[in-house]
């Protein structure tokens, strides 16, 4: 194997599939790029935990046909330092080594070889006709607002997903972990009318949001497949599994009007909940609000360490309320709202409370609240 490739490409190539090498696997080739030529002018790179497999396409110089897997992390650092010259590797065929070399510098790196690598993820066939396309952005975006709520703990459990429900020009998104809900409407362009349902892990498009920047095309395909989800556009392709059973019927959860409503500017609100858990008790994280005449109290209180208060403008007529959340959640809810005010939607002390943008973005939390002792 011999191909000269830009050190820009490969180092973008390389971020690209490196997520998705496993930390800790059985297998160490699981560890490891696959690198393989395709081509006289591509290679691509694979990466993969079983559950989650990136490929990227690179351009490249190819001079011998080969493949090989090398260390993720080995040769990230390596690449990362070269200068912005070509580089030239290089394997005899029956050796696992290959030679790195960019103007002065010369690297030796042992891999395994690419007959450990699990064949089904290396070569990706789809049925063209069965995918439908999406806007990059506006589905990204959607993601990113929609997706934050999701449980954080590594399972098949429903909740670790993020559900996208395609019908007709309507992509909805959301997700919940039982104490939240978040859910976005986006309008999107589906030219065959697919209607569909996915529950996706919510790494799988965690880490599709970061590896987003590195596509320059304006739209990905969707395809679904045997439990699995394949997002494709020019020179990447990621796979993931889809997670199979009946997500909640969240849109019945959420309230369509609250008895009392609060506008309160997004960027104040965040910065006073960011003052005022200086205080809070690190094992609830509760802070305490008030909602008054045009007035809004947070507190935090902590017996041990001492207390915090602010006190906000806002626009509130309702009656006075008590209420607590675990402030992280606001905040989480606050910064993906892009709108100069939010508007939260209270009844009790009790009641899950809605933020919502004073504006015709159609993105919308449910909170529940915590019971003050």
């Amino acid at each position: 194997m011999k191909f000269v490739v830009k050190k820009e490409d490969l180092y973008n190539g390389i971020k690209i599939v490196e997520r998705a090498t496993s930390v800790k696997a059985l297998q160490p080739v699981l560890m490891n790029i696959l690198i393989e030529t395709i081509d006289k002018s591509s290679i691509k790179l694979v990466a993969t935990d079983l559950d989650y497999t990136v490929i990227a396409h690179v351009d490249a110089q190819v001079e011998e046909e080969g493949k090989i897997t090398l260390p993720s992390k080995k040769l990230n650092d390596i690449v990362s330092r070269l200068g912005d010259k070509l580089i030239t590797f290089e394997m005899k065929d029956g050796e696992n080594t290959v030679n790195i070399t960019c103007q002065n510098s010369k690297f030796d790196i042992i891999g395994i070889s690419a007959a450990e690598f699990p064949p089904e993820f290396s070569n990706v066939t789809v049925n063209d006709a069965e995918g439908f396309e999406i806007s990059i952005r506006p589905f990204v975006k959607a993601v990113k607002q929609a997706g934050f709520a999701a449980a954080s703990y590594e399972t098949s459990n429903l909740l670790s997903g993020i559900v996208c429900d395609i019908s007709s020009n309507i992509m909805e998104i959301a997700s919940t972990d039982g104490n939240r809900l978040a859910r976005v409407r986006e309008t999107i362009d589906n030219k065959d009318n697919h209607a569909k349902q996915l529950i996706i892990p919510s790494k799988t498009l965690n880490e599709f949001i970061k590896m987003s920047g590195f596509i320059d095309e304006d739209s990905v395909k969707i395809y679904t497949e045997n439990s699995k989800i394949i997002i494709k556009s020019e020179k990447t392709t990621t796979i993931s599994r889809l997670l199979d059973g009946q997500f909640p019927k969240y849109n019945q959860l959420i309230p369509q009007e609250s008895p009392k409503t609060a506008t309160v500017n997004v960027s104040q609100m965040i910065s006073a909940l960011e003052r005022v858990s200086i205080m809070v008790n690190e094992k609830t994280s509760i802070v305490k609000m008030e909602f008054g005449q045009n007035n809004l109290t947070l507190t935090a209180d902590t017996p041990d360490a001492g207390k915090s208060e602010e006190n906000l403008d806002i626009d509130y007529t309702g009656e006075e309320l008590s209420i607590a959340f675990n402030y992280k959640y606001v905040l989480e809810a606050l910064k993906n709202i892009d709108a100069d005010n939010v508007k939260i939607g209270l009844n009790t002390s009790l009641s899950a409370t809605m933020f919502k943008p004073d504006s015709e973005e159609d993105f919308v939390c449910l909170i529940m609240p915590v019971q003050i002792r």
